[in-house]
C-alpha cells in the first residue's frame, strides 16, 4: 500500500502544477510565528521544547487518522490508501523540484537572468557561497533533493503518513524560522539552532542514503573519494548533511554526464541524477514491499 501511495503520489505531484501553492502550506506561518514568540524568550532548553512541540502538534491529526484507517485496525482500505496518498502529495515539496529547475533554465534561455537569480536564491535557501554558480546550482539541487524528496519517501517507509507528514511539518517550521531570523536576532539566535537541529537529525539518515543513491547512480569512484575526504568537524549538524550531500553528488557527475558549460546544463544534469537515484530508491522499496518489508 505504501508503495501505491508513492507511486501515485509522485504522479499527482507532477500532474496538480497549477495547484503548488497549496502545497506551499503557507497558512501555517502564523501558527509558527505564534510558538517563535515564545521560543525565543525562554531558555533554549524549553525552546527546543517548543520547537518539537510545534511539530507534534500538528502531526496529532495525522497520528489519529493514520491508526483510525491503518490496514493493522480495519484491513486493507481504500480510504486509508486515498488518506496516504493524500498526505504524501501535501508532504513532497513544498515545491516540485524538477519543475522549479525547469523554470530555472526556461528563465535562463530566455535571457530572464533576474528570475533565475530570483529561483537560485529560492533554492539554495539564500545559502550562496563564493562558488561558481553552477557550482552552486548543482549543490542547491543535491540539497533540496533530501529536503523535499528522499527525506520524505525515507520516513514514509518507516512511519508510514504519519512520518512522512511530520518531516513535512518539521521543514516547514525550519524554512519560516529562517526567512524570520533574517531581520529577528533573537529567534535567529536562540530558536533557529533548535529548529535546524531537529531537521538535521531527521536528514541524517536519508541524506546519506541519498548520497549512496547518487554514487549508485554516476560515478561510484569519485563519490566514494569525496565522502572518504568530507571532514567537517567545525560545523553544526544540518551544514554537515548539506556539504556532504552536495559534495558527493556534484563528484558522482564527474565524467559521467556532459560536462556543464553553463548552470542551465548543470542544473538539469544534477536534476537527472537525482531522478536516476529516486528510481533505485522506488526499484528498493518496491522489493521491500515484495517480501513484506514496507506494507
Amino acid at each position: 500500500m505504501k508503495l501505491l501511495a508513492l507511486i501515485f503520489g509522485f504522479g499527482l505531484e507532477h500532474i496538480a502544477t497549477q495547484a503548488l501553492h497549496l502545497r506551499e502550506l503557507r497558512w501555517f506561518d502564523a501558527y509558527f510565528d505564534f510558538g517563535y514568540r515564545y521560543a525565543k524568550r525562554v531558555s533554549k532548553p524549553l525552546a527546543y521544547a517548543i520547537v518539537l512541540l510545534l511539530v507534534v502538534v500538528l502531526a496529532l491529526p495525522v497520528v489519529y487518522l493514520h491508526y483510525r484507517l491503518s490496514p493493522a485496525a480495519t484491513g486493507w482500505s481504500t480510504a486509508y490508501l486515498l488518506f496516504a496518498l493524500l498526505v504524501v502529495f501535501l508532504s513532497l515539496g513544498p515545491r516540485d523540484l524538477g519543475n522549479e529547475i525547469d523554470e530555472y533554465c526556461d528563465a535562463l534561455d530566455s535571457g530572464d537572468s533576474e528570475r533565475a537569480e530570483r529561483i537560485l536564491f529560492e533554492l539554495s535557501e539564500a545559502e550562496r557561497s563564493d562558488s561558481s554558480k553552477i557550482e552552486a546550482v548543482e549543490s542547491a539541487v543535491f540539497v533540496q533533493a533530501p529536503n523535499r524528496i528522499f527525506g520524505v519517501v525515507f520516513w514514509f517507509v518507516l512511519l508510514g503518513p504519519v512520518g512522512a507528514w511530520m518531516f513535512r511539518v518539521n521543514d516547514l517550521c525550519r524554512r519560516r524560522a529562517a526567512f524570520e531570523s533574517a531581520r529577528d536576532t533573537d529567534l535567529r539566535e536562540n530558536v533557529l539552532p533548535a529548529i535546524e537541529l531537529l531537521h538535521a537529525l531527521l536528514l541524517w539518515v536519508p541524506v546519506r542514503l541519498a548520497a549512496i543513491g547518487y554514487a549508485l547512480s554516476g560515478s561510484f569512484d569519485d563519490a566514494y573519494n569525496s565522502w572518504r575526504s568530507s571532514d567537517y568537524p567545525d560545523q553544526p549538524l544540518h551544514r554537515r548533511n548539506d556539504l556532504l550531500v552536495a559534495n558527493v553528488g556534484r563528484a558522482a557527475m564527474t565524467g559521467f554526464l556532459e560536462q556543464p558549460q553553463n548552470s542551465s546544463l548543470a542544473a538539469r544534469n544534477a536534476m537527472r541524477l537525482v531522478t536516476r537515484t529516486l528510481f533505485i530508491w522506488m526499484i528498493i522499496v518496491a522489493l521491500m514491499t515484495l517480501f513484506g518489508w514496507a506494507l
